[in-house]
């Protein structure tokens, strides 16, 4: 990909990922210069973000630079992130959908503005520290999962181009997490026992229905909670508060236990049932990325994610008209849910992937 001497530029949390990713860099003999996204206004004292890219992030990425010997920047992309990652989680939860804003912060601002912004500081390929790889193969670039199943983070990234994977490194993608600590140890970064982040930087106190309320007031017009043969068992205060398989929160008292099985935005309505309810067959997909290459002349065979911890299953993809896919899964899978995103694999390779309408 590169040769030592080559100008990196990292994409740095604050988190032990992205350090050991620079410091493995640095340690290979790259220039690298460290690069931290500022996504909202620190000045907001009044407001608790979660445990993710906040002015103690910022710090610590600058302070894990220094450690190492590299310079380190912080760019303001405030504007690109409301823009893109806010805007579509809040629409998205207000139309009744699920989205995954990493995956949109990923392809819409780590791997678009922030290789852009690189190319100003003389780095023409940025590195980050997701669980992910890259090789080559048949003349274009395959994105592959990592060594590590429990990090793996290729699901996130399949909306990637053929150009942003060219100019993408994943340093830690044949690492596990244990070894990541250790040589975190073993360098003495401050960093080593950080815990992972787990919220959405961006949501006060994790809760995404009161954040959404605030940016959307028409989210919290009620509907009514049906059953799966349209009586209605009772009333709800926005769908925004709802997803596919979720059963806390529903306010109902019924003999078996019940989960949402279906959002309908034509009269507002939150459809529950019983386990079984949710399994499906089939899917469709939006705005699929063929990441591998051209889309294929027609169906595949591939193994299908349908969400971050699903385990993928087999199934045949069928390309269509416009961008879209439609999925047959060999067995009917759980909680299919409009919003996240459906990837396509082969083996360990990512195919593609699209969102579930």
């Amino acid at each position: 990909m590169s040769t030592p001497s080559t100008r990196i530029a990292v994409a740095m949390s604050g988190g032990v990922d992205s350090s050991v990713a620079a410091a493995l860099l640095v340690e290979q003999g790259y220039d690298v210069v460290g690069l931290s996204m500022q996504l909202y206004d620190q000045r907001q004292a009044d407001q608790t973000f979660g445990s993710c890219c906040t002015l103690d992030d910022l710090y610590d990425a600058r302070r894990v630079a220094h450690a190492i010997g590299f310079p380190h920047y912080i760019l303001n992309l405030e504007r690109q992130f409301q823009e893109t990652v806010v805007a579509n989680f809040v629409n998205e939860y207000a139309a009744g959908r699920t989205p995954i804003p990493c995956t949109h912060c990923n392809t819409d601002v780590k791997f678009a503005t922030l290789l852009d912004r690189a190319r100003g500081f003389g780095a023409e390929q940025v590195a980050t520290g997701h669980y992910a790889r890259l090789d080559r193969g048949d003349g274009s670039w395959r994105l592959r999962r990592s060594a590590d199943p429990e990090k793996d983070q290729s699901y996130f990234l399949f909306g990637l181009t053929q150009e942003q994977l060219a100019r993408a490194r994943f340093p830690l993608g044949d690492m596990c997490k244990t070894d990541v600590r250790s040589h975190a140890r073993r360098i003495g970064l401050g960093v080593a026992e950080k815990p992972d982040s787990q919220e959405i930087c961006f949501v006060p106190d994790g809760d995404h229905a009161a954040f959404v309320a605030r940016r959307r007031p028409d989210s919290t017009e009620s509907g009514p909670i049906v059953d799966e043969q349209g009586r209605t068992l009772g009333s709800h205060g926005g769908v925004h508060r709802f997803t596919i398989g979720q059963r806390k929160g529903l306010g109902l008292s019924a003999a078996i236990p019940l989960y949402v099985t279906q959002i309908s935005m034509d009269n507002r309505s939150v459809t529950v049932g019983p386990r079984q309810a949710l399994e499906r067959s089939t899917l469709t997909a939006s705005d699929v990325n063929w990441i591998a290459g051209p889309a294929p002349s027609g169906p595949v065979r591939a193994c299908v994610q349908i969400r971050h911890r699903h385990t993928a299953a087999p199934a045949t993809v069928r390309p269509l008209d416009s961008g879209r896919a439609e999925v047959s899964f060999d067995t009917p899978q759980s909680a299919i849910t409009p919003g996240q995103a459906a990837v396509f694999y082969d083996g360990d390779a990512v195919l593609g992937g699209g969102w579930i309408d």
